[in-house]
């Protein structure tokens, strides 16, 4: 069965564990792509934030990025709040200590 490109980045945020954050680029290289833009409208039509904890993916740089599509506003308060309950600060809406709390694939799960 061949998944759609949404459906292998929302796998791959489900891998992302408790208290860590990966980036939208993180996963679109495990993806074997550059289109980490991508990743972030796929994880804009997410059915799940349980299953898919999308709030766990963030800029590159440590920052928080968008939640749903919002890069402001209670959406971005909700994204921190849900951060900083598994154990993720944020403060001035960037990961604290981020390279400690950055999760990476150990290897390209998916190939084009």
């Amino acid at each position: 069965m061949h998944r759609s490109f949404s459906q292998n980045v929302l796998e791959l945020t489900a891998r992302v564990p408790k208290g860590m954050v990966t980036t939208y680029a993180d996963i679109a290289r495990a993806l074997g792509t550059g289109a980490y833009r991508a990743v972030g409208r796929a994880l804009q039509t997410n059915p799940s934030t349980k299953t898919y904890p999308c709030h766990r993916v963030v800029k590159s740089t440590g920052e928080l990025g968008g939640y749903f599509g919002e890069t402001s506003g209670p959406a971005i308060l909700a994204k921190k709040s849900l951060l900083e309950k598994e154990g993720v600060q944020v403060t001035d809406n960037r990961i604290v200590n981020f390279a400690e709390k950055h999760f990476r694939f150990s290897k390209p799960r998916f190939y084009k």
